[in-house]
């Protein structure tokens, strides 16, 4: 994307402020044994449409598993997450199932690919089940693997794996991508280029994206930097200028 448009995108973020997840007073307490771990500590934020956020903090932190929460995949223990206006702690488990199948693309540290599969065919099982998806093809062309449509995963590298994975996730035209350390298993170089692919997503398609890291490098690229510690939001920082991921250091 030129840069004059990728100005008009930055600037859009701070002015269309259109909520997509409002998030209040979420805890997380997990019972092992006889000890209480409490994971989230209260947690008050808001997702905006278009936008590109980094949730940053350390192992431990409480990151993923607000992550999970906003996709659907855990329950706070108390207070409320909304999506578009409705509240994903009162859904129903079919009305969950639902809302990630649809509305929500995954990208794990891990690529989770089906070793038999081809990167078209790991796609198309996705689209599939999808309401109104894009090709297969179009989604690895996205993520500049229209090359590699017919390679199996042991043929990729690491870093082309989890482009698939991206590919795999957005090919369902999902209104969010959330990320988990998505370059939590590459080199810095190879970790670059999946950077590249998601801030091309989040141009291009205008998905809502959230990738979650312990790397601070990488929140240069986001419009939001939401910093995590010990289950607290203790900084959200807002960057003027987004910086391109070939200008990012780690």
């Amino acid at each position: 994307m030129p840069l004059k448009n990728r100005a008009a995108h930055y600037a859009g973020i701070s002015m269309n402020r259109e909520t997509v997840f409002h998030v209040h007073g979420v805890t997380k307490v997990y019972q092992m044994g006889e000890v209480q771990v409490h994971a989230l500590r209260g947690i008050d934020l808001d997702l905006y449409k278009g936008e590109f956020a980094v949730l940053l903090g350390a192992s431990g932190s409480g990151k993923s598993t607000l992550l999970n929460i906003l996709g659907g995949l855990d329950s706070p223990t108390d207070g409320h997450v909304q999506y578009a206006g409705g509240d994903l702690t009162r859904a129903s488990e079919k009305e969950l199932t639902r809302y990630r199948r649809y509305h929500v693309g995954f990208v794990f540290q891990f690529y989770n690919l089906i070793p038999s599969l081809t990167a078209l065919e790991n796609i198309a099982v996705v689209t599939e089940i999808a309401n109104s998806p894009m090709q297969p093809e179009q989604a690895l062309q996205l993520v500049d693997l229209g090359d590699r449509l017919h390679h199996f995963p042991a043929q990729l590298s690491g870093g082309e794996q989890q482009r698939v994975a991206i590919a795999r996730a957005i090919a369902k035209n999902p209104d969010v991508l959330l990320c988990d350390e998505p370059t939590g298993a590459l080199d810095s170089k190879t970790g670059v280029v999946v950077l590249e692919a998601l801030q091309r997503v989040n141009l291009e398609l205008g998905t809502t994206t959230a990738v979650i890291t312990h790397n601070a490098g990488i929140a240069q690229m986001a419009d939001r930097v939401i910093h995590l510690a010990d289950g607290r939001i203790s900084q959200i920082d807002t960057n003027e200028t987004r910086l391109d991921p070939s200008q990012l250091s780690w």
